[in-house]
């Protein structure tokens, strides 16, 4: 079982594995209705959601992209996780109220009731390839190929990667020759179906809930290995500070900087503020597999500090995934000087490298890696499943279905899927790619939802928004996602301006920014040349929220404020006029400003109805809500 595997580390590993599959059997062992099997019954505490939450988005893909991704580019990978707040707070407090208010099994059923059926299924297609195909199979990928490396022995092959050495040439002694280390291909296909056949078997029989609370261990596994990883890995290089200190000197890489250019073509600044923001609304505000543990939270409330809860581990992945990256950078340039490591393969060699042999410790490691990658695959087996039978098996092959032919074609479903995944990812994806697979995933998602963002926010916030103008802006999202980037990058070597600023070629996230703006329009258009349905128009935040007009008003001018201050307090950093820390000070007060007339609301509300002043507060999830963007933040100027 390779060199860094123990009979001690095999114990923890199975032992983890196989507890976590039989609560999730347990679990859901009493599925009786569609409810049940699909939404939990809707009863999952807050606890559940926030780590249903974390595991579902916090894949192997995460765990091994985010460290591959610091490890080669550096710190800016970390807008991926302080961007994710404000799309929680969007989730949380513009579309979660709209969602439950309605009894929502999925969020293409609320595109049906506020547009019409064209909308409902080009959102469930949409929706059914992204996760099938666009998340599964590289979970697939990503997490068989780490099991490769971590195992080592005849599950990798030893290949030169010099020229000369390839031939068979004694290279020189000034340039000692390089060699890598690649997955054998059988050894590899062996564990995407492993994996497959595991994550399926209790999300198959159990549903939502064994999803929900295998998540929930595997949640905690995966905190507990990352969080351990780079403990070790920071002790061995001296620290957090040491770090720094080697990145900051004169011969440093500086991947400690929060900001890259405009026209860095992985993440330029101006797209992280822009187009990934936006990518945030869309996967935690408008994301099915997300969106589904907040449905089936038994309240509104729990399902709010579910979120909130959610978004506080989130806050961690900085440090014990991206920093932890930036660390391996630097201690495989002092300890493996003559080894080329792909930037996918960062997080199993490093724990090659640091992690001591004969404790156990790799077998929790190895098991808070596999729980990762199983908590996203079943969550996007079960989130599709939904689909396939809320939105297209019910509505149009058998409108009379019991819940038990509904969870049967659910069942059904997940296997079809998972099927078609694992040989997707076994037969079209190199185990041995060197490139950064978390931004290629990110790339191809996001030539699909820019439309899907537009028509939900202006059928949430604007009456006039019709079917028609939906469907239209859904369908431009793709088309303008290929026109956009074909156009600037066969077109834009005319323009030596464009080039200086955003590069020869288009980055994806400034891409999402021109689409966006083109759905825009395009929604409003046609719309406005189309008849409103008044009954659909009813469907909205103000309405369905119970709230006044003034009070989104009165919203939009806060955020729009926010933005300014912001922004203003960015010049003043990059001016140097105060420095970065004291930026991050002021950013956090003017946070509490913005959030305290809700918190001091509902503060009120929950003293009239007895609860004690202290007691008020910290039930108050805005209250939480405010403190943790409060540190994002923070984090935002002071790693500048």
């Amino acid at each position: 079982m390779g060199d860094v595997f123990t009979p001690l580390d095999l114990v923890i590993f199975f032992a983890a594995l196989i507890g976590a599959m039989a609560v999730g059997l347990i679990a859901g062992r009493k599925e009786n209705t569609s409810e049940d099997y699909f939404l939990a019954g809707r009863g999952l505490p807050w606890w559940g959601v926030a780590g249903s939450i974390f595991g579902s988005n916090v894949s192997a893909n995460h765990m091994v992209g985010m460290m591959g991704i610091g490890f080669s580019i550096g710190f800016a990978q970390a807008h991926f996780e302080l961007g994710a707040i404000a799309g929680l707070m969007v989730l949380c407090y513009g579309f979660l109220p709209v969602y439950r208010k309605l009894n929502l099994y999925t969020l293409s059923e609320y595109l049906g009731r506020r547009y019409d059926d064209r909308s409902r299924i080009s959102y469930a297609i949409i929706m059914v390839i992204i996760m099938a195909f666009v998340q599964m199979v590289p979970g697939l990928y990503i997490g068989a190929r780490t099991v490769c490396v971590l195992l080592g022995g005849d599950a990798l092959v030893v290949v030169a990667e010099d020229v000369e050495a390839a031939a068979g040439v004694e290279p020189d002694e000034a340039q000692a020759a390089r060699t890598k280390l690649d997955v054998n291909f059988n050894h590899y296909a062996a564990f995407v179906i492993a994996l497959a056949v595991i994550s399926a078997s209790y999300t198959i029989f159990g549903g939502l809930k064994a999803v929900v609370w295998t998540d929930v261990i595997q949640s905690c596994l995966l905190l507990l290995a990352g969080l351990g990883v780079a403990i070790i890995t920071f002790r061995r290089i001296g620290g957090w500070g040491a770090m720094m200190a080697i990145d900051q000197a004169p011969d440093g890489a500086d991947k400690m900087s929060l900001y890259l250019p405009m026209d860095d073509p992985d993440l330029p600044w101006t797209g992280a503020f822009t187009g990934l923001m936006a990518m945030h609304c869309f996967y935690w505000g408008t994301n099915q597999f997300i969106v589904q543990r907040a449905l089936g939270a038994r309240s509104d409330s729990e399902g709010r500090i579910g979120i909130v809860t959610a978004g506080f581990l989130k806050l961690l992945i900085p440090f014990f995934a991206i920093g932890a990256g930036i660390a391996a950078f630097y201690l495989f340039q002092r300890e493996l000087p003559d080894r080329a490591i792909d930037p996918d393969a960062a997080f199993s060699e490093l724990v090659k490298l640091v992690i001591p042999v004969g404790y156990g410790i790799i077998g929790i490691i190895a098991a808070g890696l596999i729980g990762a990658i199983l908590s996203s695959i079943d969550s996007m087996m079960n989130s599709a499943a939904t689909i396939l039978t809320m939105d297209l098996y019910k509505p149009y092959v058998n409108p009379n279905a019991t819940d038990r032919q509904l969870i049967r074609f659910g069942r059904l479903s997940i296997v079809g899927l998972v099927m078609l995944a694992a040989l997707m990812a076994i037969f079209i994806l190199d185990p041995n790619s060197e490139k950064n697979f978390f931004l290629i995933l990110v790339d191809y998602q996001n030539y699909l939802t820019p439309g899907i963002l537009v028509t939900f926010i202006l059928g949430m916030f604007w009456r006039r928004a019709t079917a028609t103008g939906s469907f239209v802006a859904i369908l431009s999202g793709v088309f303008f996602s290929w026109l956009v980037e074909w156009g600037y990058n066969k077109y834009v070597g005319g323009y030596p301006m464009l080039v200086e600023s955003f590069g020869k070629e288009l980055n994806f996230f400034h891409r999402v920014v021109i689409v966006l703006l083109l759905c825009f329009v395009i929604h409003i258009v046609v719309s406005l040349l189309t008849r409103p349905d008044a009954e659909k128009g009813r469907l909205v935040w103000t309405d369905l929220g119970g709230h006044a007009p003034g009070t989104l008003a009165r919203s939009f001018a806060m955020i729009l404020g926010s933005i300014g201050v912001f922004a203003l307090l960015g010049w003043v950093m990059v001016s140097e006029t105060l420095s970065p820390t004291v930026c991050g000070v002021l950013g956090m007060i003017w946070t509490w400003i913005a959030f305290s007339p809700t918190v001091l609301h509902h503060k009120r509300q929950r003293q009239e109805n007895g609860a004690s002043p202290i007691a008020a507060l910290l039930t108050e999830d805005r209250f939480w809500a405010a403190i943790l963007c409060s540190l994002a933040v923070f984090m935002l100027y002071h790693y500048r």
